[in-house]
């Protein structure tokens, strides 16, 4: 058996050329939909994201603002801006590139940015009405592991499934959704005991731990769905400088039943669907949802 690779670049390109009508139609109303993106520092990893947020809404006629401050500037200076952009009839949608400087309380950061132009879903609010089954906004990359189980044909009712990380970005919306949608669901930790035994079980494993081919094909249940969020650069060896996740994608094909490889997997979908969420916000205003 050869695991069925889950492509998440073709999946996004097709999502991305639907929404282009949705964009279209809001902009015919005037209510063409508007991403700020901010950015405090000068991060290689988060300008590499930044950027390519911004092309993801120029591409399908969207309106972005790109905002960015030095790593020292005040917090309230930041705080000042997010209210401002609270209030702007052009903006939909309000990100705030994480991870931010030392000085700063990411909480109060988050919690400043309006709900209803959350679409990174990490306001409290929109974190309560996931947990409610409710969701206003779901957070971008779990959002697009659950069109890639769609895509896959994968029934999650009834399943077993584990998810590796406990992050409030991947691990928790994600543990949520899968509970929402039926799966019974294992969060798995640093101080879990005996990580395999749990996995070995699992019908679906989301391995979201930033470890570097973290996942072996000895811990995975044959015919096991398996989802690599992970994205990490070796630094030795003689693929030193490849990218790969925290699956060990080559030592699990021949035990999965499905799989999404790293690059093209997961990272295409995570700024998907934050358009998505974006055009949704728009569309909200719009009265159309």
């Amino acid at each position: 058996m050869t695991a069925r690779m889950i492509d998440g670049k073709a999946l996004a390109e097709e999502l991305r050329q639907g929404f282009k009508a949705r964009v279209a139609a809001l902009a015919a109303k005037g209510k063409k939909p508007g991403l700020a993106v901010i950015l405090v520092g000068a991060d290689p990893a988060s300008e590499v994201y930044v950027r390519n947020k911004v092309n993801g809404c120029l591409a399908i006629g969207m309106h972005s603002e790109k905002i960015v401050y030095d790593a020292d500037v005040d917090q309230q200076v930041v705080l000042d801006r997010i209210a401002a952009l609270n209030t702007d009839p052009a903006i939909h949608g309000i990100l705030v590139q994480l991870p931010l400087p030392a000085h700063f309380d990411e909480s109060k950061v988050l919690e400043a940015i309006a709900a209803e132009k959350d679409v990174d879903g990490f306001h409290a609010e929109n974190v309560g009405a996931l947990a409610q089954g409710n969701p206003r906004f779901i957070p971008c990359t779990p959002y697009g592991v659950m069109k890639m189980f769609e895509q896959g044909g994968v029934d999650l009712a009834g399943k077993e499934a584990v998810v590796i990380g406990r992050s409030n970005i991947v691990g928790k919306p994600m543990a949520l959704l899968l509970i929402n949608a039926g799966a019974t669901v294992t969060v798995c930790n640093s101080r879990t005991r005996d990580l395999a035994a749990h996995t070995r079980r699992a019908d679906i494993v989301v391995a979201a731990v930033g470890k570097p081919k973290f996942v072996t094909g000895d811990m995975l249940k044959p015919g096991a769905v398996v989802i690599d969020v992970g994205i990490n650069r070796l630094l030795e060896g003689p693929d030193a400088g490849k990218l790969c996740g925290d699956v060990d994608t080559a030592g699990c094909l021949d035990v999965a039943g499905q799989i999404t490889p790293v690059p093209g997997g997961v990272g295409p979908m995570t700024i998907t669907m934050l358009l998505a969420n974006t055009i949704e916000a728009a569309e909200r205003e719009a009265g159309i949802r």
